[in-house]
């Protein structure tokens, strides 16, 4: 049986996400938000097959991606021999997929690590509190912003959605990013988030006000009572200490939260030294699956 695939919408979000928590869901990849903010710039389609959705991307490469839904009720070989008649490689398959899978197909499947789509996980309290010396150069940085500027902190309410576009836009100026297909995307992804804001199941965020103009947001979703998923932070350079700043105050507003998903370094080495920066305390840890 072939599996149809049509663009994601936000129409079906509720369906979706209700499928969602009955993946064991923990990797940044398949939160609706993450689809609906990037699907136009990886070609992003999802296929509906009874209880489970599967997700298929188009660029930069045709690749499947691990489906959402009750995983430990399906019946896996009878499942992959309707749909996979051949040899077909599936990309992002978040780990307690790949236990019940080596289950249910034992020799079946061929597992490789894909560690640059591993989701950096953090405490939110170390992140407040920034003790210590591993975090030393974090805390010196905000306590310069805290003494430095007239600043306010604020949640990034409806109201503040064409400052925050406005923001990043100067960001990207800053930054050239029409002269880098990655942040040419990534600013393309940030503005379709933003620009449907009121319509994103449990999306938020906050922003903090330099003498009443916008210097820095982030775009977060809650993934359950103890996680959240950090899907975009920005900060204008111009304020030394920016990043740090954002980072603290938001969970700050939000201590009663556990963990923080930071998302994935995609093999680039600027972004994964700047991840370890911070001190993760575990990864949601991803594999290419290749199934015979």
């Amino acid at each position: 049986m072939t599996l149809a695939f049509e663009p994601v919408s936000l129409d079906k979000q509720h369906i979706y996400r209700e499928r969602l928590k009955e993946t064991r869901w923990e990797a940044s990849d398949y939160s609706f938000v993450n689809l609906w903010g990037w699907s136009r710039e990886y070609g992003l389609t999802w296929a509906w097959d009874d209880d489970l959705v599967w997700i298929r991307q188009a660029q930069p490469v045709s690749a499947l991606w691990a489906p959402v839904g009750p995983w430990d009720r399906v019946d896996w070989p009878h499942r992959i021999r309707c749909h996979f008649p051949e040899k077909t490689t599936i990309i992002r398959v978040p780990e307690p997929l790949i236990h019940d899978w080596k289950a249910a197909l034992g020799e079946g499947i061929t597992v490789t690590a894909a560690e640059e789509h591993w989701d950096y996980l953090y405490s939110v309290k170390d992140l407040i509190e920034l003790k210590g010396n591993r975090f030393h150069k974090k805390k010196n940085l905000l306590n310069q912003f805290l003494g430095k500027y007239d600043h306010a902190y604020v949640p990034l309410s409806p109201d503040l959605i064409e400052k925050a576009l406005a923001m990043q836009e100067d960001w990207c100026v800053w930054r050239d990013c029409e002269s880098e297909e990655t942040l040419s995307s990534e600013n393309r992804a940030i503005a379709r988030v933003l620009a449907y804001w009121e319509d994103l199941a449990d999306i938020f965020g906050g922003a903090i006000l330099v003498d009443g103009e916008m210097a820095a947001f982030t775009v977060a979703e809650r993934m359950n009572d103890e996680t959240v998923l950090i899907h975009f932070e920005k900060g204008l350079t111009a304020f030394k200490g920016i990043y740090q700043a954002i980072n603290q105050m938001f969970l700050a507003e939000n201590s009663h939260l556990q963990r923080v998903n930071r998302e994935q370094d995609m093999g680039e080495e600027g972004l994964r030294k700047s991840k370890k920066s911070y001190h993760p305390v575990d990864f949601v840890r991803k594999y290419t699956v290749t199934l015979a």
